[in-house]
């Protein structure tokens, strides 16, 4: 207990006032201590299970300006949801304003993201005077760790990984003076007492040679070239120089990415600016608490190696955010490749022991800590598209805040929801909040099934979440709903199941406050592959759509993909599938038979292939946007023979894009689509065949491949607003919801809002959640809620 004196005054009122939102573990209750005294109030200040609960005593206005205050000038990593307030007995109040110890009550409040190291403990960690001198652990309830540590509520020293750290006398005293920055700091540390580095070889012998200090002997193996492993807040990472390309080639064939582009770290924004165009917005977001990667614009010069991103002109680059970083980077005039250390699509590796075994044949050193990761926390990623920052990748600095759902989900029931396959993310719905875990990956082997486990039972445990309700995508074949399945099955649960697109524009939705009782929305839903409700394969979907039912009134063309999952992985059968299903061999022979894919298909097994078609083996019709861009990207000879990571043809096709041709050419040069109708009583679809034509024409005389991207952009673009319109003009709403993986298309998201905003349309889009499948988990709930409140 803490005891501030007070000013003698008389109470005329008092109040019992609840806090709501992120509000433990961030430094309110001393920040509030503080408010108090300066105002004479008299009272306490305890973390409950509902946030943190004060009791005050004071005058009217007293009270009112302290409340005003507490929302004004809460801590940096604070976010208040919610301040109630109810008047009680002033008679019980001592003389002075207190903070008391932690009250277990049942949990509404949330676990805090780890947090970007704050600029006091950077000073602190390179100033000679101070104890924490060139401390890699540096932290204050201002900064540092704590999703990656906690293991239990509440959030204690005890229920983090840093229970078997006994402070030494100095940082005890720091923490227990409420007027310290420390105060209740879980993380503290110093190097008496706390955490350590060491730097080992391969095989976890201990490095023996160059610098003595291991962080200083980092910079120098990576200025050399090689190759380190670096145990950061939620796990492993490797590092390299990222301007050395033998370097970050080694680093590509051990770690078996052959293509995807690597994430870089940068000392500071002047380094960076040396290569990246830096907008204030994107400045601001690489600074702030959450510091995640930020895809950036590259200058025509670019001072890192060919392999760091190949066939892209954008980086994803981030600041130092740990002390360990910046301690690192002090002596780094150049970037590093810092990525996962992981094998390509295993989740990131966080245990030391394990670590060696795995990264040996890949690192050629490592630096180590006996700060044990509680779980993994990937990078976050966000990009600014139409002015505005984008999630990509929501994990640290972001997960797992509490997502406040829009008006009329206060009483929905209590649900968990299992979400996708890939980019996996899991939701659970409690007390009007969505608290959405933070990026999980891929399902695709054990290892990530195993961690996606773990971090069930971890957040059903820390949010003390008993679902009334389980929810996954209708796909009979996703791991998560098979496991959502399994789980109804053996508890009990009622088992909701959600057609996947529907859910991307639930989650738009919801994100945006859409109230629970407002009108339907024309949602359009672009990715590459969902499982539709009539058991095909959706993609490019145009969906009259609110929470709980929706109608499809339209369509990209279906189009098979033959070889099914092979047509993802080998772009051309796309291309092949397309060609043959607007024209056929014969046309396509005649019209265009010099040109290079032609020659390349038909060196394919052509005849197989068509009988796959015909017959249907193995090769689902879809209506896929995503595979329209990879067969339009292999066409032009971009990613053609194998994508080695997904999405990778469109991303490719979209880096080239001539933006002369994009903004300044006629809108007549741009690749047309047609809307048609299959049928009486079929729904439009938007058809590629005019674009086809137009597309290989192009290519006859020789157009430039960046002026042919610019045109297939600019035609999809006026093809999905002239779809939207035809739609709309049958008295339909007015209001856009957009989702879906195609739409972190910078070029096609800007094309498209901005011609719907010229049109007076209300477009919705994703900032807090990606567009893609990581938002899955969120509109999943949204659906199950809606359905289970309105039934």
């Amino acid at each position: 207990m803490f005891d501030s004196a007070m000013p003698e005054a008389l109470p005329i009122t008092a109040e019992r006032i609840i806090v709501r939102g992120l509000v433990q573990g961030v430094g309110f209750r001393p920040t509030v201590w503080r408010l108090a005294a300066e105002r004479g109030i008299r009272g306490t200040v305890l973390n409950n299970g509902s946030g943190v609960e004060i009791e005050a005593a004071g005058t009217s206005a007293a009270l009112d300006d302290f409340v005003a205050a507490i929302r004004n000038e809460s801590p940096r990593l604070a976010r208040i949801d919610a301040i109630e307030r109810e008047r009680m007995d002033a008679a019980v109040f001592a003389a002075d304003f207190r903070i008391i110890e932690s009250e277990a009550t049942a949990v509404r409040t949330g676990v805090v993201p780890d947090a970007n190291v704050c600029g006091e403990c950077v000073a602190e960690t390179f100033d000679p005077h101070s104890r924490r001198y060139r401390y890699p652990f540096t932290n204050c309830t201002h900064c540092g760790p704590r999703l990656s540590i906690v293991e239990d509520i509440p959030y204690d020293r005890q229920n983090t990984t840093m229970r078997s750290f006994e402070m030494c006398a100095d940082c005890r005293v720091e923490y227990e003076d409420p007027a310290d920055r420390r105060f209740h700091a879980q993380p503290i540390a110093c190097p008496a007492c706390g955490p350590k580095v060491w730097l080992t070889n391969a095989d976890g012998s201990v490095y023996s040679g160059g610098d003595v200090d291991p962080i200083n002997a980092v910079a120098d193996l990576i200025k050399d070239g090689k190759i380190v492993a670096i145990k950061g807040i939620g796990g492993f990472q490797f590092a390299c120089d990222a301007a050395n390309e033998d370097a970050v080639k080694r680093l590509r064939e051990r770690k078996h990415r052959e293509r995807k582009p690597f994430a870089l770290m940068v000392r500071d924004l002047d380094v960076l600016r040396t290569f990246c165009e830096v907008t204030d917005s994107e400045a601001e977001l690489m600074q702030s608490a959450s510091a995640p990667i930020v895809i950036l614009q590259t200058r025509v010069e670019k001072p890192v190696a060919p392999s760091v991103a190949p066939g892209i002109r954008t980086l994803g680059v981030m600041l130092p955010n740990t002390p360990l970083h910046h301690l690192i980077m002090q002596k780094m005039e150049r970037p590093i490749v810092l990525t996962s250390g992981n094998l390509t699509d295993e989740p990131q590796s966080t245990d030391n022991e394990s670590a060696i075994g795995k990264l040996g044949p890949i690192a050629e050193y490592f630096l180590m800590n006996d700060r044990p990761v509680a779980q993994r926390v990937d990078d976050s990623v966000v990009k600014v598209m139409a002015g505005e920052p984008r999630m990509f990748r929501r994990a640290r600095g972001y997960a797992p805040s509490p997502f406040v759902m829009p008006a009329g989900f206060e009483d929905a029931p209590s649900l968990l929801a299992f979400g996708g396959e890939l980019k996996n993310t899991f939701c659970l719905l409690k007390d009007g909040q969505a608290i959405v875990s933070q990026h999980i990956g891929d399902l695709e082997n054990a290892e990530a099934q195993a961690d996606y486990r773990h971090n069930l039972g971890l957040y059903e445990r820390l949010y003390e979440h008993t679902p009334e309700a389980l929810v996954c995508d209708l796909h009979p074949e996703y791991l998560s709903s098979k496991l959502a399945r399994k789980r109804s099955v053996d508890s009990g649960l009622p088992l909701i199941e959600t057609q996947h697109h529907h859910a991307h524009i639930a989650a738009c939705l919801a994100e945006n406050g859409v109230p629970l009782d407002s009108g339907r929305v024309l949602g359009i839903a672009l990715d590459g592959l969902g499982f539709g409700d009539d058991g095909s394969f959706w993609g490019g979907e145009f969906l009259l759509a609110d929470y709980a039912p929706y109608t499809r009134l339209g369509t990209f063309k279906p189009v098979a993909m033959p070889g099914g999952e092979q047509a993802i992985r080998e772009p051309w059968r796309n291309t092949y599938a397309h060609l043959m299903a607007e024209m056929g061999w014969d046309r396509l022979a005649a019209d265009f038979g010099k040109l290079d894919i032609v020659a390349f298909l038909d060196a394919k097994p052509r005849t197989t292939l068509d009988a796959m078609i015909e017959r249907k083996i193995n090769s689902p019709l879809a209506s896929s946007a995503g595979r329209l861009f990879d067969a339009a990207a292999a066409a032009v000879g971009i990613c053609r023979e194998r994508a080695a990571y997904e999405g990778q043809g469109a991303i490719e096709f979209e880096a080239i894009v001539d933006e002369d041709v994009l903004k300044y050419e006629d809108e007549q040069s741009a690749y047309r689509f047609e809307i048609s109708t299959a049928g009486e009583g079929g729904i439009p679809f938007i058809d590629p065949l005019p674009m086809w034509h137009a597309l290989l024409g192009d290519l006859l005389r020789e157009t430039p491949a960046p002026v042919i991207a610019a045109r297939f952009h600019k035609g999809i673009a006026i093809a999905i607003v002239r779809m939207i319109t035809t739609l709309t003009g049958r008295n339909m709403p007015m209001t856009i919801a957009l989702s879906g993986g195609v739409w972190q298309n910078k070029i096609l998201f800007e094309q498209v809002t901005a011609r719907l905003e010229s049109a007076n349309f209300r477009v919705l889009t994703h900032r807090q959640f990606p567009a893609n499948d990581g938002c899955l988990s969120l509109g999943q709930a949204a659906i199950a809620a809606a359905r289970l409140l309105l039934s």
